[in-house]
C-alpha cells in the first residue's frame, strides 16, 4: 500500500535554482513511498517533474539595485501571488531555492499564515558575506538549510542561524562537467608553439555583458599583439546572442561565438585559460580545471555598499580552499593590460598555472559527498516533514 500523496511547494527564481529543484524532486519521487505533487514557481527542470509554474520564472532573474527598483511593483505582486497560491494549496513542505530577495519574502508570508508548515531553504544565503544578522532572522521562517558549499554549515552555526547541512553541489556530479574534466586530463596542455585558446565569459545578463566586453576587447587586442597564434572562444546563451554579436562586430581580434550548453562545455574542454565574470561560472571553470581570472564591474550605486561586505573574496574556489587560488580583478583594478598578462601566464606551463591547478584539486576534494546532492537533500526534506508531524522539529 503506497503512502498518501506528498505535496511539495517549491519556489525557484533562476535557472540554477530550477535545476537544483528538478534534481531534488526526482530524488524525492524515488525515495518517497507514494506520489509527489508539486506547486509553485520554477522552470523547465521542475516542470519536467510535474510542476505547473504560476508564472514565467525568468521574470525573477534580475540583478542590481537599479533593476530591482525599476521592477519593484511587479515583484511585490508576484510575491503576494506566489505566497497566496501556496497557502491555498496547504502543502506538506515548502522548499525555497536561492533568489533570497524573492523566495524569503514568500516564505515569511507563508509562515505567518501556516505556522506549522515546515520550510526548507536550498542554497544558503550569503549571510557569511554581508548582513550577518540575516542568519538569526531566518530562524523565524526557515527550519533547515541545505548548503551547497562545504564551509556554510560552520558559518551558519557561528552566526546562530537555522540548522544547516552540506548536501553537496550539483556540479560535482554533473555529467557534462565530469566529461570535460576527463577530456582535459587526456588532452593536457599544448606545447609552447601551439595555438592558445582563450575563453571569454562576460556573463549571462545584459548588464554584465555590456560592462565587461569592452574590457575583454582591449585585453584580447593586447594579448594578440604580444603573442602569435591566439584564438578566442565566447560561449553565450541564446537570448544574449544578438547583443554579443553587436558588441564584438568591430573587434580586431574577433572571438568565435558559441551558443548553448553543449558548445560551452566543449569550449571548456579545449580552453587553455579563461577571463570570466564573477559568479557560478568561476566554480564551473575551477572544477573543470580551466585556469581563470575572475572579473567584475559593479553598478555605480552598488559601490557605495561594498565596504559592508565582510567576506575576503567573491570567488567560490577561494572561499572553499580558504586561500587565494585565483585572482580577482574588480572595478578600477580590472585593467586590460593586466588581464592580458594573466592570460599569458595561465595558458602556459608556468608556476602560476600549476599553483592554480593544485588549488583546484583541493577544492574538488573538499566538495565531495558520499551520496549525490539531490538524494541527500531529498532525505533531509523527508526527515523535516516527519519531524514536524511528530513535533520533533
Amino acid at each position: 500500500m503506497s503512502a498518501a500523496p506528498l505535496k511539495l511547494a517549491v519556489v525557484a527564481g533562476e535557472v540554477s535554482g530550477d535545476l537544483l529543484g528538478g534534481d531534488l524532486a526526482a530524488a524525492l519521487k524515488r525515495r518517497y513511498g507514494g506520489p509527489v505533487e508539486l506547486v509553485g514557481v520554477g522552470g523547465e527542470a521542475l516542470e519536467a517533474q510535474g510542476l505547473r509554474s504560476l508564472f514565467d520564472y525568468s521574470e525573477l532573474s534580475i540583478m542590481g539595485f537599479i533593476q530591482v527598483i525599476k521592477r519593484l511593483p511587479k515583484l511585490l505582486a508576484r510575491i503576494r501571488q506566489t505566497a497566496d497560491a501556496i497557502i491555498a494549496a496547504k502543502p506538506d513542505v515548502l522548499l525555497i531555492i536561492d533568489s533570497p530577495d524573492f523566495t524569503h519574502r514568500v516564505a515569511k508570508r507563508v509562515r505567518k499564515a501556516l505556522p506549522d508548515l515546515p520550510i526548507v531553504n536550498y542554497v544558503c544565503p550569503s549571510v557569511w558575506a554581508w548582513k550577518e544578522y540575516r542568519a538569526q532572522k531566518m530562524l523565524a521562517y526557515v527550519d533547515h538549510v541545505l548548503a551547497v558549499l562545504p564551509f556554510e554549515p560552520a558559518a551558519m552555526e557561528r552566526l546562530d542561524g537555522p540548522a544547516t547541512t552540506y548536501v553537496g553541489h550539483r556540479l560535482t556530479v554533473d555529467a557534462d562537467l565530469l566529461e570535460t574534466r576527463r577530456q582535459r586530463t587526456l588532452r593536457g596542455l599544448a606545447g609552447p608553439d601551439a595555438q592558445k585558446t582563450i575563453l571569454l565569459l562576460p556573463g549571462s545578463r545584459a548588464s554584465e555583458i555590456r560592462q565587461l566586453l569592452p574590457v575583454f576587447e582591449r585585453a584580447t587586442e593586447e594579448l594578440s599583439r604580444r603573442n602569435d597564434n591566439v584564438r578566442y572562444l565566447l560561449p553565450t546563451v541564446p537570448k544574449q546572442e544578438a547583443l554579443v554579436r553587436s558588441l564584438i562586430e568591430s573587434w580586431s581580434a574577433k572571438p568565435e561565438i558559441l551558443i548553448g550548453q553543449d558548445a560551452k562545455w566543449q569550449a571548456f574542454a579545449r580552453a587553455d585559460a579563461a577571463m570570466a565574470a564573477s559568479g557560478t561560472v568561476i566554480l564551473e571553470l575551477g572544477l573543470a580545471g580551466v585556469p581563470v581570472v575572475s572579473t567584475y564591474k559593479t553598478e555605480w550605486l552598488a559601490r557605495f555598499v561594498m565596504s559592508r561586505i565582510k567576506v575576503w573574496t567573491a570567488a567560490l574556489p577561494n572561499l572553499i580552499a580558504d586561500y587565494a587560488v585565483l585572482p580577482e580583478l574588480i572595478n578600477d583594478v580590472l585593467r586590460p593590460g593586466l588581464l592580458a598578462r594573466y592570460m599569458e601566464r595561465l595558458s602556459s606551463d608556468s608556476p602560476e598555472r600549476r599553483a592554480m591547478l593544485a588549488g583546484y584539486d583541493l577544492v574538488w576534494q573538499r566538495m565531495q559527498t558520499e551520496e549525490p546532492p539531490g538524494d541527500k537533500a531529498a532525505a533531509i526534506i523527508l526527515a523535516v516533514v516527519s519531524n514536524k508531524k511528530t513535533g520533533h522539529l
